[in-house]
């Protein structure tokens, strides 16, 4: 025994590790499946439905595959359901050929879902699902929404990229009433201009099953028997799911017990019996609990066919009472948490607006029973329940399914029901922002947003998804107003798909632009395998969306730059940020790490319509450096855009870590940001700093940033007895707070763009001091700081020079500046039609780079 917990540990290592290769096991043979079925025939006469991600025969896809088995045109349709647990509901159909059942998640449910011709479902599908060419996908959701959705909720965005993914996917979203339309899909999930399917204002399937013949109500009472012995009038406890996320809601069953058992010692048991119904994201808690046996409705006995039994509605925020609504009978809404509901994840209904009591105490619950009891209904209410219903279920007459089916399987003319779009047409654009880290891609990136006009662009931004604070925290500042595509998953196929992708992306890279030139027929790049798997790629990620144009706002990865260039047809443009052959062939540790993924992204630049660097000069630099793949025609220019109430914002937040106050008033400090890399060359700063620092100890330089060359850095530190003078701060979600207590910005790199930094150095009224690159003359506007040789003792005099008063900041035109560079923008993207207001201010033959060289006036010290 003495040796048993050091085997216990043994073993524990080796079983997380099968544990995986298991789980790897299966993830291959599931993506092996998808990719094989993929590339069969759909079958024509197949509907997979799936509801709730695999919970039962529920909701709107159950009304409306019993509607279709009894619809006697439709007996050819074969019907299969993915459930989490088949099990449950093949006793039903178990002679019935026609239905089948798969397991949601398994290389069966793959195969219905790659070859079925009608996919039908209230949630979404998995993250692997993309829409075949000849497939026909109708969402139809689960319900009007009371409570906030989508881009509403607080970090909503978050959680909608495979909402929304499915969304635009849709040939048919089922709207329940016009207000659910315009709420939840065109606002909450930012529909408006993005999505191309149709829109039905049809009514819900699901409230059909409300109106209950005698032989079905006797079979629902039935399975209700067990609860209900007596045959009393139900009393429905239905609230909804709490918590952060719909996988993992909060555990307060034993509140919900506690009311039902308050409720049910207030009101005549003779008469009443009070059953729950849980949430579909609370039942599978719910289910094991032995003391919640005796009142919990089943899950599988579907929620519509319930409330066709009951006579009262208990409710809080579900959007189960816009369905009871249909029936005309009384709801009671019990919302004790009220107040904070509202604060944390808000409501588009007013207490004062919904139709029916809203109760703070079970004691007022059980009152307004009573009077149920009493009056058989709450007249009080009457007014606001007639115009709920008129809002709200105003179409569902019973034939909601019958209309469904008629539009989606026999080809009716939709028009009657359409939803017709209540905004204007802007024109579209899909930018893809990088990796979301904090550099200046993702600041440039993020200032642009905010500058665009959003009332004549419809704005949709894509990255891949990420966990990552750092990379959340930047999406959290992505502009409102912005439609976001996050990628989650990765793209379908097998390894064989894989691997050719791979070699085909290796030979264009090796080939440059021969390669390309080969593959180049009548104009038109020729088809291929790879070519099918990227366009299918692009519809998994943004399903039947269109756009005017198309960004590689980042122009670092060959994945993005060729994911983008199989969108349906744009005007494509690509970033350059830097001296790109120069970065291809930068060296850490000896190993050129971005030679192959760069050289992969150049061999596309001849498929884009414009090579957008930030600067003059170095697009003159890109154009010579990388002729061979485009020809000098396609590099054009666009500064990038600041956005100055961030900048100040962030340099104000007092909870932000900021430099510690000097020993005395008399020590300057000098500041840096940027990545520890080779071409920032801090190596050089700090050797600079150095020699200043012996002359002038009452100096210090802060470095902010991090990267592979940290250790590297700290070592010349120490060995240059440093230590108590320079400071590593490592990377800042939010480095504004230091910008701006230090009194002057240094930049020492070896190449640059258009560093981000320099012009927000400069609207924090930071003097510079930067060494000389090529684009150095457009980072700097109208000589707005110090521009010193790329030299140890040159960038040491740079910083003598401010110490002695020669170098003073500057004032900075910012607005103008960043007018002309939004301007700039649009231009570089293709936009030929300004408007008016932009046109009158940049006429198209105006030289916008020399306006922006001339937004900042000449300082004391010149170049």
């Amino acid at each position: 025994m003495l040796f048993a917990p050091v085997l216990s540990r043994w073993s524990d290592g080796p079983r997380r590790r099968l544990t995986r290769l298991v789980g790897r096991i299966r993830r291959a043979v599931r993506y092996e499946a998808h990719a094989y079925w993929r590339t069969r025939p759909i079958r024509p006469h197949h509907v997979l439905y799936e509801a709730f991600n695999g919970s039962g025969l529920l909701c709107n896809p159950e009304a409306l595959f019993r509607q279709l088995r009894n619809t006697p045109d439709q007996g050819h349709l074969r019907h299969i359901w993915a459930l989490k647990d088949p099990r449950l509901a093949r006793r039903e159909f178990r002679h019935d050929r026609t239905v089948r059942f798969v397991k949601s998640g398994s290389p069966a449910y793959y195969q219905a879902l790659a070859t079925s011709r009608y996919l039908i479902s209230n949630a979404t599908f998995p993250p692997q699902f993309s829409k075949r060419v000849g497939q026909i996908y109708l969402n139809t959701w689960h319900g009007t929404p009371l409570k906030h959705m989508g881009y509403d909720m607080a970090d909503g965005a978050f959680g909608t990229s495979n909402i929304v993914r499915n969304f635009v996917s849709a040939d048919y979203l089922l709207a329940a009433n016009p207000f659910m339309a315009r709420q939840m899909y065109e606002r909450a999930y930012k529909l408006d201009g993005i999505f191309h399917g149709r829109m039905l204002l049809a009514g819900y399937p699901r409230i059909d099953r409300q109106t209950l013949s005698a032989a079905e109500s006797q079979s629902a009472r039935s399975r209700l028997a067990q609860l209900n012995p007596g045959g009393r009038e139900i009393v429905l406890y239905a609230p909804t799911w709490k918590g952060s996320s719909f996988a993992h809601p909060d555990d307060d069953l034993d509140a919900l017990l506690e009311r039902v058992q308050h409720i049910e010692a207030g009101i005549d048991g003779s008469r009443y019996i009070v059953l729950l119904k849980t949430h579909q994201a609370v039942h599978a808690l719910a289910s094991g609990r032995a003391d919640l046996a005796r009142i919990l409705v089943p899950n599988d006995l579907p929620t519509n066919v319930v409330l066709g039994l009951a006579g009262i509605l208990v409710t809080d925020y579900s959007s189960i009472f816009f369905d009871f609504l249909a029936t005309g009978l009384p709801i009671v809404f019990f919302t004790p948490d009220l107040t904070d509901f509202e604060q944390t994840r808000g409501l588009y209904l007013a207490p004062t607006e919904l139709p029916g009591p809203v109760c703070r105490t079970v004691a007022e619950v059980v009152a307004f029973i009573g009077q149920i009891a009493d009056h058989g209904r709450l007249p009080a209410f009457t007014e606001r329940y007639r115009i709920a219903q008129h809002d709200y279920v105003g179409q569902d007459d019973g034939a909601a399914s019958a209309r469904v089916i008629d539009i989606v399987f026999r080809g009716a003319d939709p028009s009657p029901l359409l939803r017709v779009p209540s905004a204007a047409v802007r024109t579209s654009v899909l930018i893809y922002l990088g990796g979301m880290k904090p550099n200046g891609i993702t600041s440039a990136a993020l200032n642009l947003l905010g500058a665009i006009d959003h009332e004549r662009f419809d704005v949709s931004v894509t990255f891949a998804k990420s966990a990552a604070p750092v990379r959340r925290a930047n999406q959290r500042l992505i502009d409102p107003r912005v439609r976001q595509f996050a990628r989650i998953g990765g793209m379908n196929g097998g390894v064989r798909q894989r691997l050719a992708r791979r070699r085909a992306a290796r030979a264009d890279a090796a080939g440059g632009a021969g390669s390309l030139g080969a593959r180049i027929t009548s104009g038109a790049r020729a088809t291929s395998a790879a070519d099918a798997d990227f366009t299918a790629e692009f519809t998994r990620c943004f399903g039947d969306s269109r756009f005017d144009h198309v960004v590689d706002f980042s122009g670092y990865g060959p994945f993005w730059a060729e994911l983008l260039l199989h969108s349906p047809p744009a005007v494509r443009s690509i970033w350059l940020h830097n001296d790109l052959g120069a970065d291809a062939h930068r060296a850490i540790g000896g190993v050129k790490r971005m030679l192959r993924g760069l050289t992969e992204t150049f061999a596309r630049y001849d498929r884009y319509d414009h090579l957008v660097s930030v600067s003059p000069a170095l697009s003159e630099i890109n154009a010579e450096a990388l002729a061979a793949y485009a020809p000098r025609s396609k590099f054009t220019v666009a500064h990038n855009t600041v956005d100055v109430e961030r900048i100040l914002r962030g340099a104000a937040d007092v909870s932000q870590p900021c430099i510690e106050s000097p020993a005395t008033a008399a020590t300057t400090t000098f500041v840096t940001i940027g990545r520890l890399s080779p071409e920032k060359n801090q190596t050089r700063l700090i050797r600079a700093f150095a020699l200043v620092h012996a002359r002038n100890p009452f100096t210090r330089l802060v470095i902010v940033g991090s990267g592979p060359l940290k250790a590297e850095l700290t070592a010349l530190i120490l060995d240059l007895e440093l230590s108590a003078a320079v400071t590593l701060t490592g990377a800042l979600a939010n480095p504004y707070p230091v910008l701006a207590a230090a009194d002057c910005f240094v930049l020492s790199s070896d190449y640059e763009g258009a560093p981000m930094v320099i012009l927000e150095a400069l609207v924090l009224g930071r003097a510079v001091v930067t060494v000389a690159f090529a684009s150095v003359h457009d980072a700097l506007p109208q000589a707005a700081g110090l521009v010193v040789p790329q030299t140890d003792a040159g960038l040491a005099a740079g910083l003598t020079a401010f110490l002695r008063g020669d170098v003073v900041a500057s004032a900075f035109d910012h607005e103008a500046y960043g007018r002309r560079a939004v301007a700039e923008f649009y231009r570089a993207i293709g936009v030929t039609d300004l408007g008016a207001d932009t046109e009158r201010h940049f006429p198209l033959d105006d030289d916008l780079d020399a306006e922006l060289a001339e937004l900042a006036p000449s300082t004391a010290a010149g170049r």
